[in-house]
């Protein structure tokens, strides 16, 4: 169980890095589907780099972010095949990580970084309105529906795999 909570502060930390790589460096606004609707809409291109380079950092970084996750996957799945799981451990295994990455996304991303803090306003001003006076994040039924169906499925598919081997 350890290595579970483990992983999964690793994975939110991978993703917040994938976060600030794509708002602070990339700029791309392609990269912003998972964002609210009513933000996506005002968002203006940004066809200048914030400086020479960021957006190769920021690219790194994603890739970086990207392969920490990809490892933090197969280190579950591994330890979890050395180990002998059954079906219902690996399934606890990935629910248990999921849904903390969820709250985390919840609780952190969209509470946090989006509403509170600003971050995503300081690097695009324009969204400034969509958010302001908003005490916590956009898309709550979206939300929710990964939270409670699309993450438990994903976590039966995967221990089903699993266990295959």
């Amino acid at each position: 169980m350890l290595l579970t909570i483990f992983l999964a502060i690793i994975i939110c930390a991978a993703v917040t890095l994938m976060l600030i790589a794509g708002v602070a460096f990339v700029q791309n606004v392609r990269m912003f589907s998972s964002a609210p609707k009513e933000a996506r809409e005002v968002l203006q291109p940004r066809n200048e780099e914030l400086f020479y380079g960021a957006r190769t950092i920021g690219w790194v970084m994603m890739i970086i972010s990207a392969l920490v996750i990809l490892g933090a996957v197969v280190t579950a799945i591994w330890d979890g095949i050395r180990s002998g799981y059954s079906f219902a451990q690996f399934f606890v295994r990935f629910l248990s990580i999921f849904t903390a990455f969820k709250v985390y996304d919840m609780v952190f991303i969209d509470g946090f970084l989006l509403c509170k803090s600003h971050f995503f306003q300081y690097y695009y001003p324009e969204v400034e309105p969509v958010f302001n006076g908003r005490k916590y994040g956009f898309n709550i039924k979206s939300q929710l529906l990964r939270l409670l169906v699309i993450y438990p499925a994903v976590s039966a598919l995967i221990a089903w795999a699993c266990t295959q081997f």
